[in-house]
């Protein structure tokens, strides 16, 4: 259960109604600070939209993140939306069994072993890095850098706000059991 109430349309001023347009409990509960809900889903929205970095890829780093972290909000949206980006099944099944699993492609691996990095130790190993440099240029490595360091913060206001899983998502979790 949430640590604060979700709010409706209702419970917000008329100039914060937008914020609710799409009525996640993420943003039902990030609507508490509308200034804050803004800056927050305008990261989110340059990553999604704005970003070069390959968007299969960045969602394969995403729900990496969900499974290391046990973050099921996380999980179960980057299953549904690692799918509208490319993902198949068997890809989900590798991204949850992580990067030293199966035989995938050197920058796939490369990608998955960032998002571990990061979200275990704070930081991609200077190895991996060096290793993503013969794959990717200047830009596209800040731009990984920034969406794993971003959802590794995603997660953590899930969890400490216990944002839960709306109804709609549980299925993922039956269909890709977290390890």
């Amino acid at each position: 259960m949430a640590r604060l109430p979700y709010l409706d349309v209702d419970d917000l001023a008329p100039e914060d109604r937008e914020l609710l347009d799409r009525p996640i409990n993420l943003a039902r509960m990030l609507a508490h600070s509308p200034s804050g809900t803004r800056s927050f889903r305008g990261t989110g929205a340059w990553i999604r939209w704005k970003s070069r970095f390959d968007q299969r890829l960045r969602e394969m780093a995403i729900l990496r993140i969900g499974v290391i972290t046990r973050t099921d909000y996380e999980y179960t949206h980057h299953i549904e939306l690692g799918r509208q980006f490319g993902l198949s099944d068997d890809d989900i099944r590798t991204v949850i069994a992580g990067p030293d699993a199966g035989s995938l492609p050197e920058l796939e691996r490369l990608v998955l072993t960032a998002a571990d990095e990061a979200t275990e130790g704070l930081e991609i190993s200077a190895e991996t890095f060096d290793a993503l440099r013969r794959h990717l240029n200047a830009e596209l490595l800040v731009e990984l850098t920034i969406i794993l360091a971003f959802y590794n913060a995603v997660v953590r206001v899930l969890r400490s706000l216990e944002i839960d899983v709306e109804p709609g998502y549980e299925r993922y979790l039956e269909e890709f059991p977290l390890p």
